[in-house]
């Protein structure tokens, strides 16, 4: 798990593109409109990656899957920095989402592989520490690189993209597909497992509909608010990159802490509805009107990242517990395509509204999708406990 997770702060070091994406589309003459867009299409290629990168998991193995999603996605970082025209920027977004974002299944796939039961939230917390560690750092040099050239984000993310595929040969053993699915096979015997798809998962299917409406609240933060800070409370895109790097380095040094004081406390789905509610109250602070305005962002992130650290561990703990080794990857394909999803739609809606109702109109109405998912949590474990699901 470590070992996976030195990995994966590799590979977050240099996660920049995303943050900065709508600001580099408009620096380069697009509108908003289209910078929102441009962002929703990523959205789309992710919703297919994912699907994609669960059934090649579970068919060939995390393993692999995770090298070439990573080294691939690495080159077409690259491609895309040298991308002019809106079409070009479009189709090379959408392919290079759908490869990165194929990464993600197997990577949660080889996270339960790697881990038990009794220490898999710790295990996902792991990971998540080094990412956003790896965040914390991108998003203050993504800040600093793009106040210099804004083609420097695609250049540095995608060196670290394979690096990190590099290193994950190198550093992990290979795990082959009978290891993973935990089987015994005889010298040329195929591999025949039945396993329950994924869709007949009524409780699952409830929970990746709330999942959707949390994202799309979630996904604010790569979109309306970086625009939020630099149109309307005038933060220039340095101390925006420090503001996001904040949000990483109060994950890297809380976040293992509060899972461990929280684990077993409550019901995985009760945590997540706290969490919830706190990322609500982050959108309405950012409508309180006689606060400085940075003083509003960084109040805004502290809480979105309380919100992010009490819910998204146990997130992912609550759908792997209800798959088993043959059918992860399809689990796994399927919370990331709801992430996905939401993406296309926050993106492409968010922006959207900002400007025809307003930021300010848009914050309460994002509050209370989170205060509306919260309450979706809570009937979803209470419908679960009384067998209605």
């Amino acid at each position: 798990m470590w070992l996976l997770s030195l990995v994966m702060f590799i590979n977050r070091s240099g996660t920049m593109v995303l943050p900065f994406m709508t600001l580099y589309c408009k620096h380069i003459g697009y509108s908003t409109r289209q910078a929102g867009l441009v962002v929703a299409v990523y959205g789309i290629g992710s919703l297919v990656g994912a699907f994609l990168g669960g059934k090649i998991s579970d068919r060939f193995g995390f393993y692999y899957t995770q090298f070439f999603a990573l080294f691939c996605g690495g080159i077409l970082f690259m491609v895309l920095g040298q991308m002019t025209t809106y079409v070009s920027i479009c189709v090379c977004t959408f392919f290079l989402s759908m490869v990165n974002e194929s990464f993600r299944p197997a990577n949660a796939t080889a996270i339960a592989f790697y881990s038990t039961v009794k220490n898999r939230t710790q295990a996902f917390s792991i990971v998540r520490l080094a990412i956003n560690l790896g965040w914390g750092f991108g998003g203050a040099l993504g800040g600093i690189l793009a106040s210099i050239n804004y083609h420097l984000l695609f250049w540095v993310d995608g060196f670290t993209n394979i690096t990190a595929s590099f290193l994950l040969i190198w550093l992990l053993p290979k795990v082959s597909l009978a290891q993973q699915q935990n089987l015994t096979v005889a010298p040329g015997e195929k591999i025949r497992i039945k396993t329950r798809p994924a869709y007949a998962d009524k409780v699952f299917l409830y929970f990746i509909a709330l999942q959707i409406l949390f994202s799309i609240c979630f996904f604010q933060l790569f979109t309306t608010i970086p625009l939020y800070f630099k149109e309307k409370l005038f933060i220039n895109e340095f101390w925006i990159g420090i503001l996001m790097a904040m949000s990483g380095v109060l994950i890297v040094l809380f976040e293992m802490v509060i899972v461990f004081k929280l684990e077993g406390s409550r019901p995985y789905l009760r945590l997540i509805a706290y969490g919830t509610t706190i990322v609500a109250l982050s959108f309405f602070v950012l409508n309180v009107p006689f606060i400085h305005g940075f003083a509003i962002a960084a109040v805004s992130m502290v809480l979105i990242t309380i919100g992010e650290m009490v819910a998204m561990p146990f997130m992912n703990s609550f759908y792997i517990s209800r798959s088993t080794e043959g059918n992860r990857g399809q689990y796994a394909a399927y919370y990331t395509m709801a992430w996905s999803t939401a993406q296309v739609v926050g993106s492409a809606s968010g922006t959207q509204i900002a400007y025809a109702i307003g930021f300010n109109n848009l914050w309460w109405i994002i509050g209370g999708i989170c205060l509306l998912t919260a309450m979706g949590y809570n009937r979803l474990l209470s419908k679960n406990r009384s067998g209605y699901l």
